[in-house]
């Protein structure tokens, strides 16, 4: 073993080897599971996939051509055309039916979740909560989100107006790989309640949890042919599913996320994109700083980092910069990086060779101009060829790509400020606004400086949780990170067209009853006069 290769001595150790007969890769992707998920693929092609804890192939797959992403688009229009006719409530009644699902049978997607991700159990078991909680949403509040709405008219009593909520039609949706379940079944639930069809492009390397997760909504009462996906290349595929979508739903690269932009606004079609992010957390001087370095570890290293509204920029006021970074320091150097189909590992994987290569990158270019690695710092390729420790580095300058760039692995660097203004300006200071965190004592103190911070979301006291896990309220970037917004009434509405109906009674909207056109124009002005006196909205 090299000296590159050697576990480094910070306290960051392995869990126990498996259990005797524990599951394998094998014992889980079986053929008979592969062919049962892959049926509903469109695909004339073939591809496979792997498991990042090993490198190992885990499925032979469907890979699909231009024209079989055509072939999906139409089966899922004729589909959708039925689909839309189907009262709400019953497509809401979906799904709570695949609600229950989940949580019944979750053992199945955490394996998947795993195997195709490198993710420790437990962060694998956030993307279950996190879909249990939007279906269970939108399973209640869709029939009150897309009812017809009534609103005042041009003249009162003598104008009834009503908003109706119409689906879109076809929804492309483009997801990633760092969370298969959340960022695809999750974000399609919204559109099929609101009477959409769906073709979904998921990456190919995590695409078994998101065919897992259809065939679950097909045991619920979704229509086979309602959900369709194609497998495939992003550059080959991608486009053509913004090619042929009524509206297109992407989660990814900030740089593809332009691209995909504007393909559909070549169309006209409206998109929704959660891109990329370079998060802060800022702990100020009144912070419980026990509490707030057990929190860094959860926001910084969780899914090894490899989380959108991950922290990668950590701002800590200088009286207590100190104490807070020897206690974060020992926990994230005690944390245990495991790849077993259990619970127990505080980190996995990183996904693949590319995120390794980013991350290495960034650590090695950091130090070599000048930066000091507190904890962590190099790959364990003693535990998986992707795994690398979870890495705190002090002494981070603008020079450096850490610095700016999107890591999207477990590298959190640390920075210290003087003043508030001085840490909000920093936290500010990027292109992107996706996630912060804001720690402090002050309930008040901790809202005052969130609403400062140009993110779409901001958590005090923890690191990202609590406002994704709100799923009645808006989730989505500001800036360079997005457009749109997935959860709560906006998660819903995008996928839909709204539609005005005016009903004019009595008198028309134009001189009448032998009324010149001077005359008219005087009681139209009074009218206005006294609706706006009455407060008419």
């Amino acid at each position: 073993m090299t000296d590159a290769q050697a576990p480094a001595q910070t306290g960051t150790n392995p869990l126990a080897p498996a259990p005797e007969g524990a599951r394998t890769a094998a014992d889980v992707v079986t053929p008979e599971l592969v062919a049962q998920l892959t049926k509903g693929v469109t695909g004339s092609g073939r591809t496979a996939n792997h498991t990042p804890y090993t490198g190992e192939k885990l499925a032979d797959l469907p890979e699909s051509t231009p024209e079989d992403v055509e072939k999906a688009f139409e089966a899922a229009r004729k589909a959708q055309a039925v689909w839309e006719q189907v009262p709400v409530r019953q497509r809401a009644a979906v799904l709570l039916r695949f609600h229950d699902l989940i949580l019944a049978r979750q053992a199945e997607v955490l394996d998947l979740i795993q195997l195709e991700t490198g993710k420790a159990r437990l962060h694998a078991h956030e993307e279950v909560q996190a879909v249990a909680v939007a279906a269970r949403h939108y399973g209640r509040k869709a029939p009150s989100y897309l009812k017809p709405k009534r609103h005042t008219g041009a003249i009162p009593t003598l104008t009834k107006v009503t908003e109706l909520r119409h689906p879109r039609g076809v929804v492309g949706q483009i997801a990633p790989w760092n969370y298969p379940l959340e960022l695809s079944v999750g974000d399609a639930l919204p559109a099929f309640v609101a009477g959409n069809a769906v073709v979904m492009k998921p990456d190919t390397e995590t695409c078994l949890t998101a065919l897992w997760a259809r065939d679950l909504l097909i045991e619920a009462g979704l229509p086979a042919e309602v959900f369709q996906v194609v497998l495939g290349e992003g550059p080959v595929v991608g486009p053509e599913v913004v090619k042929h979508a009524d509206y297109v739903s992407f989660t990814g690269s900030t740089r593809t996320g332009r691209e995909v932009a504007q393909g559909a606004a070549a169309r006209l079609v409206g998109v929704s994109l959660e891109l990329g992010g370079k998060n802060a957390m800022l702990v100020l001087e009144d912070a419980d700083i026990e509490k707030a370095a057990a929190g860094a570890v959860r926001a910084c290293f969780s899914s090894a980092g490899q989380l959108c509204i991950s922290i990668e920029r950590l701002y800590v006021h200088e009286s207590i910069a100190d104490a807070f970074v020897e206690r974060f320091a020992a926990r994230t150097k005690a944390m245990r990086l495991g790849k077993s189909l259990t619970y127990g590992a505080d980190m996995g994987s990183l996904v693949g060779e590319r995120q390794l290569e980013t991350v290495t990158r960034h650590v090695e270019e950091a130090v070599a101009k000048g930066a000091k690695v507190v904890a962590g710092g190099v790959a364990r390729p003693d535990i998986g060829p992707y795994f690398f420790e979870p890495t705190i580095l002090e002494g981070v300058e603008t020079p450096m790509a850490v610095c700016g760039e999107e890591t999207f692995g477990p590298v959190v660097s640390i920075y210290r400020f003087k003043t508030d203004d001085e840490a909000v300006a920093a936290a500010n200071s990027t292109a992107y606004g996706l996630n912060s965190s804001v720690w402090t004592k002050s309930a008040g103190r901790g809202r005052a400086v969130a609403s400062r911070l140009r993110t779409g979301t901001v958590n005090v006291n923890e690191g990202y949780a609590p406002a994704y896990g709100s799923v009645q309220s808006p989730m989505g970037g500001m800036k360079d990170s997005g457009l749109g917004r997935r959860h709560g009434s906006e998660g819903i509405l995008k996928y839909t067209e709204a539609q005005t109906v005016a009903q004019q009674r009595l008198l028309p909207m134009a001189p009448s009853l032998g009324m010149t056109d001077e005359a008219y124009a005087q009681f139209m002005s009074r009218s206005l006069r006294v609706m706006k006196a009455f407060r008419f909205r």
